[in-house]
C-alpha cells in the first residue's frame, strides 16, 4: 500500500472556517443559522470548555515540573533509581498532557496560526509535542546494517547543521533551551528537538525493528520498551551533554505549558501579558482597548467544534492509529521509544469526551455540549462511545498484559482488528461533530471535520 504520508498538524482547515467560511473539500461550511440555544446558554457551555481547559493544563505543567524536578535529581545523582524515577514521571506526564490535546486545532493559544492569539501565546505546540521525530538528529543509534550512528546534536562540537532543505546552524557547544528551540523542526518538520518525544527518546533510546517485527533486532520482546543503558549518563562519552538536553528540554517544556496555561486563568485578565487574556476573549469578556479581541460566541463554537472533529478523526484516528497499524509500522506509532502509544490513545479520546460532556476526572465542569443534543444525537453517540470504550480499553489492557502496542499492530496479531475497528469507530465519533454543531445552529460539513491533507489511508 502506498500512503501519502502527511502529519496533522496544519490549522488551515480550522482557521478557514473561523476567517474565510469555507471548508476544504468538496462541501462547504455555510453561515450560522437559526439556533434554539440562547447566547446564555452558548456562553455556559464555552466557560465549561474554558474550565476543563486551566484545569487539565494546570495538571499538566504540575506533572510537567515534577518530570523537571526528576531529571533535576537524576542529573545529580546519576542512579538507576533516579533513572527509572525520570521515566516514570515522563509516563506521570504523558498522563495530564495526553488530555489536553482536545484543545488543539481550534485557534486556541496552544496552536493558532495567525492573528492575536498566535502573536500573543506563539502556538507552542510544536515545541511541545511535534511528532514522529527523526532521533538520528538528537544523539546515537542503530542503523539498518547494525552500525552506531554519529553526526548528531550531542556528539557534535561547535555547529551543527540539520539535515533537510533551508536548515539553518546552530552552535551547540553548549545545549540550553534556546538551542534547541532554535533546532525544533529546522530543515523539516521531523527535526524534532524538543518536547516530550525529544525527552522519551534521550530517557528510552531505541525500540526498533529494521528487518520485521518477528526479527526484533534493535530491542527484543512483545514487552520490551527502548533500553538505553545508563552508562550513556554516567561513563558515556557525552554523558554529560545528554544530561544537559534533558534539563534544556525539561526546562523549555515547562515554560511552554506555563504561558499556555496563563491564556486560560480565571482570576486576571491582561491582554499584554496573556494572562487570562484568551479566556476572556472566548467568553466575550475583554473590554476598553481589548474589546476588539472578543471573539463572537458562534465563531468560537465552529472553531472548537470543527477542532474537535480534525482531532479524534483525522490526528487520533487516522494519523496516531490508522497509519502504523495499515502500514503496519511502529515507526509510526506516537510513543515508539517508550512503548506509551496505548496510553496517548486512551487520554487522547478521554479528553475528546471531556470535553463533549463536560467532565474533567469523572467530575462535571458544567453544561456540557453533549447536555444540549437531541435524544437521537446522544444515543449515537453513546453507542459510539460505549465501543470505542471497549476497543480502547482492550488495547491498554493488552498493552500491560501481552504486547505493546507495536506487536498489536502486526499482521496476523489477534489485536489488530480491534485496533482498526476503534479507527472507524473514531471516525465515526469525528463526524458526529458535524451534529453537534447544528445542534448549536452551526453548518459543518464532514469535509469540515476531516484535514484534507490527512494521510491518504484506505478503510
Amino acid at each position: 500500500m502506498k500512503l501519502e504520508k502527511k502529519i496533522v498538524g496544519s490549522l488551515a482547515l480550522v482557521s478557514a472556517l473561523s476567517f474565510v467560511g469555507c471548508g476544504g473539500g468538496g462541501s462547504t461550511t455555510s453561515d450560522t443559522s437559526a439556533s434554539a440555544i440562547s447566547a446564555v446558554e452558548k456562553k455556559e457551555v464555552l466557560t465549561t470548555y474554558a474550565d476543563i481547559a486551566l484545569a487539565n493544563y494546570t495538571d499538566a505543567l504540575n506533572d510537567a515540573i515534577a518530570l523537571q524536578t526528576a531529571i533535576d535529581n537524576f542529573k545529580v545523582s546519576k542512579s538507576e533509581a533516579d533513572f527509572n524515577a525520570t521515566k516514570q514521571a515522563w509516563l506521570s506526564a504523558r498522563e495530564s498532557y495526553g488530555t489536553t490535546e482536545i484543545f488543539r486545532l481550534s485557534n486556541g493559544p496552544v496552536d493558532a496560526e495567525d492573528g492575536w492569539v498566535l502573536s500573543l501565546y506563539g502556538a507552542p505546540e510544536g515545541q511541545m509535542n511535534a511528532w514522529p521525530l527523526d532521533e538520528n538528529m538528537i544523539d546515537y543509534t542503530t542503523d539498518a546494517e547494525g552500525n552506531i550512528t554519529s553526526g548528531n546534536i550531542i556528539d557534535t562540537a561547535g555547529v551543527f547543521t540539520p539535515s533537510g532543505s533551508e536548515a539553518s546552524s546552530v552552535d551547540v557547544t553548549n545545549i540550553t533551551k534556546e538551542v534547541l528551540a532554535a533546532l525544533n523542526e529546522n530543515g523539516g518538520d521531523a527535526n524534532v528537538a524538543t518536547g516530550y518525544h525529544a525527552i522519551e527518546f534521550l530517557l528510552w533510546g531505541q525500540d526498533q525493528d529494521y528487518d520485521s517485527f518477528v526479527n526484533d533486532t534493535v530491542t527484543n520482546g512483545a514487552l520490551v520498551a527502548g533500553e538505553r543503558p545508563l552508562t550513556d549518563f554516567t561513563s558515556a562519552v557525552n554523558a554529560e551533554r545528554r544530561l544537559d538536553y534533558l534539563d534544556a528540554a525539561s526546562d523549555l517544556l515547562v515554560e511552554d505549558l506555563n504561558n499556555t496555561l496563563q491564556a486560560w486563568v480565571s482570576s486576571e485578565t491582561n491582554c499584554t501579558t496573556g494572562v487570562g487574556c484568551y479566556r476572556g476573549a472566548l467568553l466575550g469578556e475583554l473590554t476598553g482597548d481589548d474589546t476588539a479581541k472578543n471573539i463572537a460566541a458562534d465563531d468560537a463554537l465552529r472553531d472548537i467544534f470543527a477542532g474537535m472533529g480534525v482531532f479524534i478523526k483525522s490526528e487520533l484516528a487516522n494519523e496516531r492509529m490508522a497509519v502504523a497499524v495499515y502500514t503496519p509500522s511502529e515507526e509510526d506509532e506516537h510513543s515508539c521509544f517508550s512503548d506509551n502509544t496505548h496510553r496517548d490513545i486512551a487520554t487522547n479520546y478521554q479528553g475528546f469526551v471531556n470535553v463533549l460532556k463536560g467532565v474533567y476526572k469523572e467530575s462535571s465542569k458544567g453544561t456540557s455540549f453533549y447536555s444540549k443534543l437531541s435524544d437521537a444525537d446522544k444515543s449515537t453517540i453513546d453507542q459510539l462511545i460505549t465501543s470505542i470504550d471497549t476497543r480502547v480499553a482492550t488495547i491498554d489492557s493488552v498493552a500491560q498484559s501481552d504486547y505493546h502496542f507495536d506487536y498489536q499492530i502486526k499482521n496476523g496479531n489477534v489485536n489488530q482488528q480491534n485496533v482498526k475497528y476503534a479507527h472507524y469507530d473514531m471516525r465515526d465519533l469525528g463526524d458526529m461533530m458535524v451534529d453537534v454543531a447544528a445542534t448549536f445552529g452551526i453548518t459543518l460539513s464532514e469535509d469540515d471535520v476531516t484535514d484534507s491533507q490527512e494521510t491518504d489511508v484506505a478503510k
